[in-house]
């Protein structure tokens, strides 16, 4: 097929050709950096949190009033909840993985730090917590019940050994093992005894970055305030029982106290992406609406041009050009278009994304992408153009050579 006709055709229909060719490179640009974000969001869904989600569950335990010995009634509670059947352990604590809330602080290297070396989420965690997340060590130990203090509202003390995770045991001491280190909290010192191999902070963004989602510090306190979380791990299988029994336990122990948010950790998860999940549902229905708009685009131009043409396929079909010649007249045509369109929309995904990059911190998008949404938009074109391109070689010559 020659392409100087299909030029100097497109050339008679500038106004119909330029309009397709913006809307495939609009397409284009947008499908590509959606597709790109839908991609994050999914990947940042199904991090792992390092702990034994399926058999996790938590609830938020407030005593009413002013219990005269708080510690012996929170540690009279975990103790009944561990004695439970199916239950693997259970301990209290400020905050737990994808909660949404705790607390954070900046590690230093040095005293009199003026800017922290990494930031890091603060889980305070007994000599039961290691083994009531399912978290695992990677290297060191964790605490001895010997080395638990009690943290009471406003304590500012810091403890003298706590365990970090391995990532950011990383970021502290990039060059070096972590393991045994001194580094300070609020200008004290504190030494790191145990490498956690993986444990999510409460948050599944913040302003930090993504960087930030594994620096997480745990700190060897039992909680002695009115308000705490208590987590629980149960045997497999067996979550949905436990769950139905601690509520009555601990209210067996001690009914002046308020018990919300019982659920298992399935439902905090959910929750914490619930709006990466509609960000990715909205961006995948824009995408599908789009690409329906250009392919509605594509057939209705395609047809008025076949219309316009009738006499000119009658023509051709009288000289002997087959059905096949004119459906790929038809689908070259398009090709045209939808190339010069798409080399257009690579540009615009490409500096869309940089936008995107240097002010909401997103990551720089790969070239697979930019290929898959040229691709998406190079064979819609071609399917799009096949049903006006059929209809045009099936006319009969002596039908299409009649006065329009």
């Amino acid at each position: 097929m020659e392409i100087v006709p299909i030029l100097s055709a497109l050339k008679r229909n500038k106004v119909g050709a330029l309009l397709i060719g913006f809307q495939i490179a609009l397409t284009l640009a947008i499908v590509c950096n959606a597709l790109f974000i839908i991609s994050n969001r999914v990947e940042r869904m199904h991090r792992p949190t390092g702990i034994d989600e399926a058999n996790i569950f938590t609830l938020a335990n407030e005593f009413i009033g002013d219990p005269p010995d708080l510690k012996a009634l929170v540690q009279n509670d975990l103790a009944a909840l561990r004695a439970l059947p199916g239950v693997v352990d259970a301990y209290a604590t400020n905050s737990l993985p994808l909660r949404g809330g705790g607390w954070s602080s900046g590690l230093d290297l040095q005293p009199q730090q003026k800017h922290s070396t990494a930031p890091t989420t603060l889980y305070y965690a007994d000599d039961h917590a290691l083994n009531t997340l399912g978290a695992k060590l990677s290297a060191g130990r964790w605490f001895n019940a010997d080395e638990i203090g009690d943290y009471h509202d406003s304590d500012t003390n810091v403890p003298p050994v706590i365990v970090v995770t391995q990532a950011l045991g990383k970021k502290l001491f990039p060059d070096s093992d972590a393991l045994g280190k001194t580094v300070y909290m609020d200008n004290q010192p504190t030494r790191i005894i145990g490498l956690v191999e993986r444990t999510q902070t409460p948050w599944v963004s913040s302003s930090w970055g993504e960087s930030f989602v594994e620096n997480s510090t745990f700190l060897p306190y039992r909680i002695v305030t009115s308000s705490m979380s208590i987590v629980v791990r149960a045997k497999p299988g067996q979550l949905d029982a436990v769950m139905k029994s601690a509520e009555q336990t601990l209210f067996k122990q001690n009914r002046n106290r308020v018990i919300t948010h019982l659920e298992p950790f399935a439902e905090i998860r959910e929750r914490a992406y619930r709006n990466d999940r509609a960000m990715a549902l909205l961006l995948g229905t824009v995408c599908v609406l789009l690409l329906g708009v250009t392919a509605f685009g594509i057939v209705g131009l395609t047809s008025f041009w076949v219309a316009q043409r009738r006499r000119q396929i009658g023509v051709r079909r009288a000289l002997g050009a087959r059905k096949r010649d004119i459906l790929r007249y038809f689908q070259t045509e398009n090709l045209v278009i939808a190339l010069t369109g798409a080399a257009v929309g690579v540009a615009l995904a490409v500096g869309a994304n940089l936008w995107m990059v240097s002010h909401y911190e997103l990551a720089r998008m790969g070239l697979g992408f930019v290929l898959a949404g040229a691709g998406t938009v190079l064979v819609l074109g071609q399917l799009s153009v096949l049903w006006p391109a059929l209809r045009a070689a099936s006319i009969p010559p002596a039908l299409a050579t009649r006065a329009a």
